[in-house]
């Protein structure tokens, strides 16, 4: 299930200001809402310190629906249940189809539409029409959900394709209004900077320094983690954290979880969200050989074979990496190859710490894919050895085992249905992941053994 979140109070909406001016228009909006200042019914409010969230976010979608009046949240470049609402009734508007997902035909339409409306177009009947949206009409922001749980910063970094002409900024304050101490709201600030990428560039050390003090700082990296963005690799050794998602990386899948390893060889902590998404599947292979009898049969695994959805073989690598990488297990990847066809399969040899040869199978099913592009479909382990109990099948509950059991041959398998997170979507797992600030060790040594096969 979605997080929900409660209903909130705008203390301030997204107002214009100078770089120069951000803290000092935030201090001033608390000195309005303080306690002392408090009367006639309005809330008293303080600014909560929990920690700092820099969203970079590449996507102009939030921005054109704000300006046109489809949505009223805070521009923070988080994706939720209330940017999805904005999304529709734009589609709505417009008389496309009504997904909730951005499109480049309902980008087009924005940008036509906001031109109208600042008079760079002059159309026969060109009318412009911005809508008075009512922010809580449906739908919660995820970041809203974040403010519930953990009151704090957030800095959303919009870079353009316009001409250089500096970076604006804007301020903005929301309350959960739930979220109170003896009587007094608990905020979330909002900053928002907007440029070319060279212009947020040149303020990368403004950007650090409105980090909130000695707390945890997180930098949700929603492009790819090119390691050339000079952008990047500031913020990302400033931060406690770089999160990044891995079902993104749909152009150059192998190159950026290079990427991301290059990142951990600095010293720099990452966390992915679709790591996550696998927990339900690396619990239960655990779970597989939990009994003792079993324990034996793991050891003779001689064979893998993982199945996932066409498209980002992001997650089915990281599977097996952590397979690989097991204390147990501690599998040396050796070699590599490629059939192709209509499975685009790849085989990965490994090398056991006792001398056996183990041969993994990575097959892209050609299915239409989900909201998560990659996602497991099927999984299993397998040995030549006619006499080892080790034969695994993990199937996902929406596909179904696909091949894992044709032939008559999963008879003797221990064979369990994987029930996916209730709710995978990355602006949730960003909402739980900011819960936990220290290393992912079994992350980082399952993406070692990655880069050790993409080296092959």
């Amino acid at each position: 299930m979605a997080i929900q979140s409660a209903p909130l109070v705008s203390l301030r909406t997204p107002t214009d200001v100078s770089l120069a001016d951000i803290e000092t228009e935030l201090t001033r909006i608390w000195e309005n809402y303080s306690l002392a200042n408090a009367d006639n019914g309005a809330p008293a409010a303080v600014r909560a310190s929990t920690f700092t969230l820099i969203v970079y976010e590449p996507e102009e979608t939030q921005q054109l629906l704000a300006q046109l009046g489809y949505y009223g949240g805070p521009i923070d470049g988080i994706d939720g249940p209330r940017t999805q609402t904005a999304i529709q009734a734009a589609q709505a508007s417009y008389k496309l189809q009504e997904t909730g997902k951005a499109s480049p035909e309902l980008l087009e339409r924005l940008r036509h539409e906001l031109a109208i409306c600042r008079g760079e177009v002059n159309e026969e009947g060109a009318v412009c029409s911005i809508l008075d949206y009512s922010r809580d009409v449906a739908g919660a922001g995820v970041a809203d959900a974040i403010a519930t749980q953990n009151p704090c910063r957030i800095i959303a970094l919009f870079p353009t394709m316009m001409s250089d002409e500096g970076v604006s900024a804007q301020v903005s304050v929301y309350c959960p209004i739930h979220q109170r101490s003896a009587g007094v709201l608990m905020c979330c600030e909002y900053i928002t900077l907007k440029g070319t990428e060279a212009a947020l560039e040149r303020v990368s050390g403004m950007i650090t320094s409105l980090v909130s003090g000695d707390l945890p700082s997180f930098l949700w990296w929603k492009a790819l983690p090119t390691e050339d963005k000079p952008l990047f690799k500031q913020l990302g050794q400033d931060c406690t954290a770089v999160i990044v998602d891995s079902s993104r990386f749909v152009q150059e899948p192998e190159a950026n979880l290079k990427a991301v390893q290059n990142l951990i060889n600095e010293d720099i902590s990452i966390s992915d969200l679709n790591w996550r998404r696998l927990s339900p599947w690396l619990e239960l292979t655990a779970e597989a050989f939990d009994p003792p009898e079993r324990w034996d049969g793991l050891l003779a695994v001689d064979r893998v074979t993982i199945d996932y959805e066409k498209g980002n073989p992001a997650q089915a690598m990281l599977f097996l990496g952590w397979l690989a990488s097991r204390p147990h297990l501690e599998w040396e990847p050796i070699a590599r190859h490629f059939d192709g066809g209509e499975y685009d399969i790849q085989r990965i040899v490994f090398r056991s710490k006792d001398g056996r040869t183990i041969e993994a199978e990575l097959a892209a099913l050609p299915t239409d894919a989900g909201d998560v592009v990659g996602d497991i479909a099927d999984f299993r382990l397998s040995s030549t050895n006619p006499d080892a109990d080790c034969c695994t099948i993990l199937c996902s509950e929406t596909t179904g085992c696909m091949r894992m059991e044709s032939g008559g041959k999963a008879d003797n398998c221990y064979v369990q249905q994987v029930s996916p997170l209730n709710d995978q979507q990355a602006e949730t797992l960003l909402s739980e992941q900011i819960g936990r600030w220290s290393r992912d060790l079994l992350f980082e040594a399952s993406l070692a053994v990655v880069s050790k096969i993409l080296t092959l």
